[in-house]
């Protein structure tokens, strides 16, 4: 088999062409499904004319190559590496954080990130990122990026939950996390929840899970059928668009699940509003 090359120069490229779109160009699903909603869920309200205007502000920034929202967000970035992929150079993280800060500064991206949780001093540079990476078949290099604003971040939420919880105390978590989040994290929310693993595995699942297809579904039916329920049960909270009311509380839910210890069950739910930003290139 022969090794596929791949440099970090051309990573850290990647990365910052990623920052950018991910930024300015509302992802292809998320803004199908805010049609559908002002279409049809939502047709002659007071909603639709607020889902039209987020509409009509994902149009405005991918034009002016403007950020979809002032909240610029702390970057993800999940990396997929295929066995039969050799990266060259040095400083693997070096050079996605370089390319983080070339999209901030160069695109003039709001800078969050701050080096120390207590003293609060900003980095200025937007990094660093955090970096995800898992080894997989192949000769591809898959990179994610996903720029994750803490209006709804901070809404997310985890549960060690017993291993005899049903399927019924899931929904209600998830339910509950929502309804606790009310209208402070911008709805219409995108859900991603995980299921098993540890707690780390578990909250890292959850924010993969966002970037997840929002209209598709499990290919597990039983995992399917509670991405459903949830996402029923939630909009019957009926908080709707910006807390004005409504049907479209939430826009999807998706779940990822993993293997699990016999005496856990794991659960996390990572909200985001209808701003999910994310890219993603293949190397």
């Amino acid at each position: 088999m022969t090794t596929r090359r791949i440099t970090n120069d051309d990573i850290r490229r990647t990365v910052k062409e990623l920052c950018i779109k991910a930024n300015t160009v509302l992802r292809p699903d998320v803004l199908e499904v805010l049609k559908k909603g002002a279409d049809e869920e939502e047709k002659g309200s007071v909603s639709e004319k607020m889902m039209r205007i987020l509409i009509e502000n994902a149009a405005m920034a991918e034009k002016e190559t403007m950020p979809i929202c002032q909240d610029t967000g702390l970057v993800s970035v999940f990396l997929e590496i295929g066995e039969d992929v050799s990266i060259e150079g040095k400083g693997l993280k070096d050079a996605i954080n370089k390319g983080v800060e070339e999209a901030y500064k160069d695109t003039f991206l709001r800078k969050s990130v701050v080096a120390d949780p207590i003293l609060r001093d900003n980095t200025g540079t937007n990094t660093p990122a955090i970096i995800n990476l898992d080894i997989v078949k192949g000769d591809k290099l898959t990179i994610w990026v996903m720029p994750k604003g803490f209006g709804s971040e901070n809404k997310g939420s985890i549960c060690m939950m017993n291993p005899t919880c049903t399927e019924e105390d899931i929904v209600k978590f998830c339910t509950d996390t929502v309804k606790k989040a009310g209208s402070d994290a911008c709805p219409p929310y995108i859900l991603g929840i995980g299921l098993g693993g540890t707690m780390d595995t578990c909250a890292s699942l959850a924010k993969k899970a966002l970037l997840e297809p929002v209209g598709g579904k499990n290919k597990k039916p039983h995992i399917a059928d509670m991405e459903r329920r949830i996402r029923e049960e939630v909009s019957n909270l009926g908080i709707g668009i910006m807390g004005l009311g409504g049907k479209s509380t939430v826009l999807g839910v998706r779940i990822k699940e993993s293997p699990t210890h016999i005496a856990g069950l794991p659960v996390a739910v990572n909200l985001s509003c209808h701003a999910l930003r994310s890219a993603c290139a293949e190397l």
